[in-house]
């Protein structure tokens, strides 16, 4: 009799990180193997289920059509094992913690994440806070934030994931009101990587620019872009709501990576290290 093989969770993991990054490198990355690890795993799972998942894409590889049926199961099975897990878990939990994040992922993956983690915890108590990556990563030290994401200034002991995502040009939707002359740019005030990076390049590549806009939160920065005042730099999360991807014709110079890390207090509760697991794979993807 032959036995059926189940579906692996972890293959499933770094399945899904194919499938959301679009190559076995970038996967590696996500789930913290080798490529040839990474590699072996996918194998492994085209073995269980008998088909063919990938094809040759030029130097990449594309999903085959049972590749992308797979995603959607994948999906819905991790979902039902982590809600299964920290259900389990989270009847027993309780107190208090509080969480730290920067506007970027308030505003972009982090609420679905909460809202299943508090279902599973209904004895637990969030405190939610929002700022800049600098201010919230001293209070973080200081022991006041129990799970923090934030934009990744050194590697730390207590880092749960690291979140590299590539940084974009952004501009308002309906464009830039006005074209000529010098690029204008809306910026956080200093301390910020962004803004770093951003002059960095344009320097780099001799372009000439004005800041045109400065704010001290994401808000005031938002609302410079998509009035089309001004460009910024940010990752592809800021996209939508009147903000868009700059245009190739602009000739504007890559910015390369940022870096973003969620990292769990050493001495908080062990509900802790499960919220900053579920918000490191939720906010990987």
């Amino acid at each position: 009799m032959r036995i059926v093989q189940h579906l692996d969770p972890d293959l499933l993991r770094t399945f899904l990180a194919f499938a959301d990054g679009g190559s076995l490198a970038r996967a590696a990355d996500v789930v913290g193997r080798s490529p040839s690890a990474v590699t072996a795993q996918m194998q492994k799972l085209e073995e269980i289920v008998g088909e063919p998942l990938f094809l040759p894409a030029g130097r990449s590889r594309a999903l085959t059509d049972t590749g992308q049926e797979l995603v959607g199961h994948a999906r819905r099975i991790l979902d039902l094992h982590r809600t299964a897990l920290l259900s389990l878990k989270g009847g027993r939990a309780e107190g208090r913690l509080t969480v730290a994040t920067t506007q970027d992922f308030a505003e972009h993956g982090l609420a679905p994440l909460l809202r299943l983690f508090t279902g599973t915890h209904p004895r637990l108590r969030l405190n939610l806070r929002i700022g800049r990556s600098g201010e919230l990563s001293a209070a973080f030290e200081a022991g006041s934030i129990d799970v923090l994401i934030a934009m990744r200034l050194k590697p730390s002991a207590d880092e749960v994931t690291v979140l590299r995502e590539p940084m974009l040009w952004l501009a308002g939707a309906d464009g830039l009101v006005r074209t000529e002359g010098e690029l204008p740019l809306a910026l956080l005030d200093p301390p910020c990587g962004f803004r770093d990076a951003a002059l960095t390049a344009l320097e780099r590549t001799g372009r000439r620019y004005r800041i045109a806009a400065t704010s001290q939160s994401l808000s005031g920065l938002r609302a410079a872009v998509a009035a089309g005042i001004a460009l910024t730099a940010r990752t592809a999360r800021w996209v939508g709501q009147g903000i868009a991807p700059a245009p190739a014709e602009f000739g504007l110079p890559e910015l390369g990576e940022v870096s973003f890390t969620v990292r769990v207090r050493a001495d908080a509760p062990p509900a802790a290290r499960d919220l900053g697991g579920v918000l490191g794979e939720g906010l990987a993807v």
